[in-house]
């Protein structure tokens, strides 16, 4: 059977809609920084998208070539995810995307090395002849955070951060966003494919323990 790690590790991609407190482990991306709206038609977000899954196809369809990975299984690729930041702003404001930050990821399996991830973006390079040279291997460790799955437009997400941010206070916790530490929202849903009142995003924040 195929591995599919929403399915897999449902507590880190299946989140109930409702906050809860999660503690997630260091993982290894795919990853292409940028900035500006997300919206833009065929803008800097939408290349880096294309950028992204183009090598996690490449990685994912090594089983049919010449590059034979140690440790590989069969897997679903994983969804889209994205950590988002504007300077001066703790958080995110949605009225302002044109200064969003951001560094768009997709997940690797944890047999991916970094001489497999070189491969990938080579082998990627050369069939499609495109220049992949923005993507990196990107490790993050992200730690301890409330999330909470988010139904609805991306647009009506702060009313379910208030909803988060008023049970992690409930609960002893401290919002911790810093330059390290980043709003993170996993993309579950095609924005293309589903109505926007229909979308699931899991919304992510770093928390800290209450200092006393």
């Amino acid at each position: 059977m195929t591995f599919d790690f929403k399915k897999e590790y449902k507590e880190f991609y299946m989140p109930k809609s409702m906050p809860s407190i999660v503690n997630v482990p260091k993982m290894n991306y795919i990853a292409v920084r940028g900035r500006g709206n997300p919206n833009e038609e065929d803008g800097e977000y939408k290349q880096a998208i294309g950028i992204l899954y183009g090598i996690a196809y490449t990685i994912k369809m090594s089983k049919k070539g010449n590059h034979q990975i140690d440790g590989y299984f069969d897997y679903v690729v994983p969804p889209l995810e994205g950590f988002w930041w504007q300077d001066g702003v703790i958080g995110v404001d949605y009225t302002n995307k044109d200064s969003f930050q951001w560094i768009s990821v997709i997940r690797l399996p944890d047999f991916v090395t970094k001489d497999d991830f070189d491969w990938a973006v080579r082998e990627a390079a050369a069939k499609k002849k495109q220049d992949f040279s923005s993507v990196e291997f990107f490790t993050y460790d992200e730690g301890l955070c409330v999330q909470c799955m988010h139904i609805g437009a991306y647009d009506d997400e702060p009313a379910t951060v208030a909803a988060m941010h008023r049970f992690m206070e409930a609960k002893g916790y401290d919002l911790d966003i810093s330059d390290q530490r980043l709003h993170h929202e996993i993309y579950l849903s095609d924005a293309r494919k589903v109505a926007p009142e229909k979308l699931k995003t899991v919304i992510r924040h770093p928390i800290k323990v209450k200092e006393s």
